[in-house]
């Protein structure tokens, strides 16, 4: 049975290209100007990559750097192994494991810290998802000319948000959660076909980015709580020097 199901998976990802194609081939001969199309694909994909390279190399450095008052980039660089890992899978829980050995080594984060922020960061913590949901669902509305005002856009933000805490650390996930998105605003979830011939581009970076928001959590909560594990390790060494007779010295056998 395990042989006959990977079989049937194995043929399925030999034809889900064709299918992309014939998919995304039927929605450009909808389009009255297909060249159009194409313009506006490119600034799309420029605008998500230049919105995730924003949000992961300053925005969230200077949240480091406020909390911990330490220079983020040398704590960045710690990480390297984790996001390229993390590029070439598409998948923060797939990464997880490097993820966790990169702060323990090569950025002194305490053990504790790392086990409990980095599940639940690779579960909950999908900032470049969320960010990328935002401008998908804000392309998808302008290439069926839809002018969006502003309680839609606060609606499209904190549908992303929500949308992308639910979406699986697997690859491609944000596609399928993309669907909460448009329909919150009234946009058709067929256009999805729209952005899938690049979205696994795409897909690797914002993983990059949900990596190094989990991972730099991860250094701001060591930082906050380092007074308290000094403090609980300073009880427990007094605690265990603490001589077990509370006598002042031997008991006196009659």
């Amino acid at each position: 049975k395990v042989f006959f199901t990977f079989s049937i998976s194995h043929q399925n990802t030999l034809y889900f290209p064709f299918g992309i194609v014939f998919l995304v081939a039927g929605k450009i001969l909808d389009m009255h100007d297909p060249a159009h199309l194409g313009e506006k694909l490119g600034m799309y994909f420029i605008t998500v990559l230049s919105g995730l390279f924003v949000h992961g190399l300053i925005l969230l450095p200077l949240f480091f750097f406020f909390f911990t008052r330490r220079n983020p980039f040398p704590y960045i660089r710690g990480l390297l192994q984790a996001l390229v890992i993390a590029l070439a899978t598409s998948s923060s829980s797939a990464t997880l494991p490097i993820t966790m050995k990169c702060l323990l080594e090569n950025c002194g984060v305490d053990r504790q810290i790392a086990r409990f922020v980095l599940p639940v960061g690779a579960t909950i913590n999908m900032d470049g998802t969320a960010l990328y949901e935002a401008v998908a669902a804000i392309f998808i509305a302008q290439v069926n000319e839809y002018d969006l005002d502003f309680g839609q856009l606060v609606t499209i933000s904190i549908t992303a948000t929500a949308a992308s805490i639910g979406a699986a650390g697997i690859p491609q996930a944000g596609l399928v959660t993309m669907v909460i998105v448009l329909t919150s605003v009234g946009l058709p979830p067929a256009d999805i076909s729209l952005i899938v011939a690049i979205d696994w581009v795409l897909d690797r970076f914002r993983t990059m980015i949900n990596v190094l928001g989990d991972a730099l959590a991860a250094g701001i909560m060591a930082h906050l709580c380092k007074k308290d594990f000094e403090r609980a390790a300073t009880e427990k060494s007094a605690a265990s020097t603490t001589p077990a007779n509370n006598g002042g010295g031997p008991k006196r056998v009659s």
